[in-house]
């Protein structure tokens, strides 16, 4: 027996009607116009939590990788305050290190000889703690980092990508600063650098398949179900709507019957694939489906997705893809930026599906709530301190006012 994996629709007979396809109005496709199927965004106040959340940790990480990339790791503090547009600081640089205590240490040197003493950052002890905990968590997940970077090799068209566009999205997908120049060299086996990074354009080339990094989140998905239920289940995409999310009906119709066509593995060769065909929709979804499940927090801006249209061969409107399929995806609007984020990954404002690398943001969080527990102990004992003060002054004052009494009588 055939069944499809968790598919809210039920299995109709396809619509046989000749319209212009919604990629390319040259083509002709054999279902529904999607150009008159409209879908109208919704907020889904959740998952723009969930990334409102983050907010204050990804600023804090963000001065703190500014810091760690100085020579010596050190910086002159009114160096950094110069940089406070670039790292988008809503306060002076005094004020963040105030209210995030914990990251840096102060002290005083000099920037050059004989000049006076100015104030200098270094990362503090517990930060270098936490730093040593960042390395043994990579170590204990490079298998893991190896995959992730064959499989987003393994999905590309060419199988090879320019090594700027692996460095831009390495903190989307968890892969350490130094991947290129330890993992790598290491895995020569899998990967070969051509180029020199740094210098002028460069790629980084799969040299050798893997079959088992070649399976999607949903084919292993189906393969887990088949061997609990014992009944052979075919792949297919986790399609929940929001609460009180509603499709217009020829919208749903146009979901039901692109959902029975059969999934189409991202690590298929798609070269045969009509650019405008259904079929190609239904790649497309599966690529960004496994590129989000492969993120760290399974969400990814979509203007970092978008540099990757030539070599996962998506459309040039393949964002519409993330509204058109909203019972897979969510596109938030927070921040000004458009961060495509997996539906079936979060519960409410959490995320349920963590990756093993998330350790390192969970122990991240904990340092920052470390000093922001401290300094609000502190200024708890500061606020109990003055109304201490202010009782004895006050009993003070009575007495001398007693005093001052007793004598005039």
């Amino acid at each position: 027996m055939l069944i499809k994996s968790r598919s809210i629709f039920s299995s109709v007979s396809g619509l046989n009607l000749n319209s212009k396809s919604f990629l390319n109005p040259n083509f002709t496709l054999q279902f529904n116009s999607i150009s008159s199927l409209k879908v109208v965004w919704r907020k889904d106040r959740n998952l723009d939590r969930a990334i409102q959340n983050d907010k204050r940790y990804k600023l804090c990480a963000r001065v703190v990788r500014e810091v760690l990339n100085e020579p010596g790791q050190v910086i002159p503090l009114r160096y950094l305050a110069k940089r406070r547009e670039r790292l988008r600081l809503s306060v002076t640089v005094k004020t963040f290190i105030n209210n995030n205590p914990g990251l840096f240490d102060t002290y005083y040197d000099r920037i050059r000889p004989k000049s006076d003493l100015v104030s200098f950052l270094r990362p503090s002890n517990r930060l270098r703690n936490f730093l040593e905990e960042e390395k043994r968590i990579y170590d204990e997940n490079e298998e893991l980092v190896v995959s992730k970077l064959c499989k987003l090799l393994m999905m590309s068209r060419y199988k090879v990508i320019s090594v700027d566009k692996l460095v831009h999205v390495k903190r989307e997908f968890g892969l350490p600063n130094d991947f290129l120049v330890n993992l790598v060299p290491k895995y020569s086996n899998y990967f070969r650098l051509t180029g020199s990074p740094g210098e002028g354009q460069s790629f980084l080339e799969l040299v050798e398949w893997n079959p088992e990094f070649a399976k999607s989140v949903i084919e292993l998905r189906a393969e887990e179900e088949s061997r609990l239920t014992g009944i052979r289940v075919r792949p297919n995409f986790s399609y929940k709507l929001p609460p009180g999310f509603s499709l217009r009906k020829e919208m749903r119709e146009w979901v039901r019957d692109w959902l029975e066509l059969d999934y189409i593995s991202p690590y298929e060769d798609a070269s045969h694939l009509d650019q405008a065909s259904r079929e190609m929709e239904k790649r497309m979804v599966g690529v960004l489906h496994e590129l989000l499940s492969l993120s760290l927090l399974k969400r990814v801006p979509v203007p970092i997705l978008g540099k990757f249209t030539n070599d996962y061969r998506f459309s040039n409107a393949f964002s519409s893809a993330f509204t058109r399929h909203s019972g897979i995806f969510y596109v938030s609007i927070k921040g000004g930026i458009e961060t495509a984020v997996l539906r079936e990954s979060y519960k409410g404002d959490k995320l349920i599906d963590k990756d093993p690398l998330h350790e390192i943001k969970d122990k991240f969080v904990e340092l920052l709530e470390e000093g922001w527990q401290e300094r609000a102990e502190m200024s708890r004992l500061r606020t109990e301190q003055f109304k201490k003060d202010m009782e004895t002054m006050a009993t003070r004052n009575e007495e001398l006012s007693e005093q001052s009494c007793g004598e005039e009588l």
